[in-house]
């Protein structure tokens, strides 16, 4: 691994582990609201990246990690409401054309 790999995969384990911990503790009213969004933004982007641009194909969820539909929904509709998008939006962008998937992670 690089050096810039080991630091991100370095600094992704340590944020995972810090807001599990302030979720078990129901402390989530201490992380500021402006570092949710500096996080969330930046990880759609990489993600997309990754998945769009270099065609990879993994599932966004960290191995053994789970969001509820809760989760899911109210990420989904305040990132659509954002981008100004509507439902019939991402209807269109699910019927697009995507890369053949390889294997669980893309590179299986």
């Amino acid at each position: 691994m690089s050096e810039s790999e080991v630091e991100f995969a370095s600094l992704a384990a340590n944020t995972t582990r810090v807001g599990d911990h302030l979720l078990a503790l129901g402390a989530t009213a201490d992380i500021p609201d402006a570092s949710v969004q500096q996080l969330l933004t930046t990880a759609a982007r990489l993600y997309a990246r990754k998945t769009d641009e270099e065609g990879r194909s993994f599932t966004p969820l960290a191995d053994g990690q789970v969001l509820t539909a809760t989760d899911v929904a109210v990420t989904v509709m305040a990132l659509m409401q954002a981008a100004d998008l509507n439902l019939f939006d991402l209807a269109m962008w699910a019927g697009r054309a995507q890369p053949v998937r390889e294997g669980r992670n893309g590179n299986e």
